[in-house]
Order: structure tokens, then C-alpha cells, then sequence
């Protein structure tokens, strides 16, 4: 058993090219302990996001604050605090919070899924 203050993880910026705008994360799992999964809080302030992307493996995002938008190449969803959206392996998508509010969300994804940046 494991217990994570959230209050001690410390929270970095998110600096990649795959990131617009003012983004920060905080790895809640280390990515290289024995966990399953990685996990984490990524932070968009307004009007950042990241840009078209897919993982090879399936991604659980669970909106834990403000407004944001996960879009597919088909589709684009407004997302709350409290939506839980689930991106299939190999789906085209970004998410954030291109907007005028910030968004946070909670990303959830098997260890060992790769992250590819794509064209929309």
C-alpha cells in the first residue's frame, strides 16, 4: 500500500513540444517504480493545451478542475470537473484548455505506453 499527499508532489512545468501555453505535472507515481500504470495530474492554465497526439496504449483522463476540451479528429467534447473520458490506443486526440479557463486533469495510462505527436 501506498499513500500520496498531494500537497508533497511537487509540480513542474510540462515542457515539451507536444505542450502550448503554460502547462505543469505532477508525476503522483514515480514512472520508474513497479506500478502497472503511470499517473498523474497535468495542469493547462487558459488558453494552453497540447497538441494532436495518440498513445499506444488506452488513456483515462478524469477532469478534476475548471473547463477544458478533448477533441478527436471527429469529434470535440467540453469536459467539467467530475467528466471522466477514456481515449482508445491509437486515437488521434489532444486535450486542454484552450479557452479562457484553466483545466486540470488526472492522465492515466499503462507503463510503457509511447506518446506519438501527430498531425490533425
Amino acid at each position: 500500500m501506498k499513500k500520496v499527499t498531494m500537497k508533497d508532489v511537487a509540480k513542474e512545468p510540462a515542457v515539451s513540444a507536444l505542450f502550448t501555453g503554460d502547462v505543469s505535472r505532477q508525476n503522483v507515481l514515480d514512472p520508474n517504480d513497479s506500478s502497472n500504470f503511470n499517473f498523474g495530474i497535468v495542469s493547462f492554465s487558459a488558453g494552453s493545451r497540447n497538441k494532436f497526439h495518440k498513445h499506444s496504449g488506452d488513456q483515462i483522463l478524469i477532469i478534476t478542475e475548471g473547463t477544458g476540451t478533448v477533441a478527436t479528429d471527429d469529434e470535440s467534447l467540453t469536459v467539467h470537473q467530475g467528466d471522466v473520458v477514456v481515449i482508445p490506443a491509437g486515437e488521434n486526440h489532444w486535450h486542454g484548455a484552450p479557452d479562457a479557463t484553466a483545466m486540470a486533469h488526472i492522465t492515466v495510462t499503462v507503463k510503457g505506453s509511447q506518446t506519438e505527436q501527430t498531425e490533425a
